[in-house]
């Protein structure tokens, strides 16, 4: 996947993974429709930095999603 082109399926990509390596419960609190494409990079470096760890503490997490939810669209 060439992550280099900001697209839809790039997106999904992404969500499902990050998901995935990070055992998400409630999955449909990060739906790939619920990130724009305008924050693209911003996506991609917190996918790059999740794919990079092989675990996360409590804390990291917390970041994590609290850095996710403010890349979701507003409205």
């Amino acid at each position: 996947m060439n992550l280099k082109e900001n697209s839809r399926d790039n997106i999904e990509f992404m969500i499902s993974n990050i998901k995935e390596k990070m055992q998400v419960v409630n999955g449909g609190a990060m739906r790939p429709e619920s990130f724009d494409t305008d924050r693209y990079e911003d996506l991609v470096d917190i996918y790059e930095m999740i794919m990079s760890k092989k675990s996360f503490s409590v804390s990291e997490i917390d970041a994590i999603v609290s850095e996710l939810g403010k890349l979701r669209k507003k409205g």
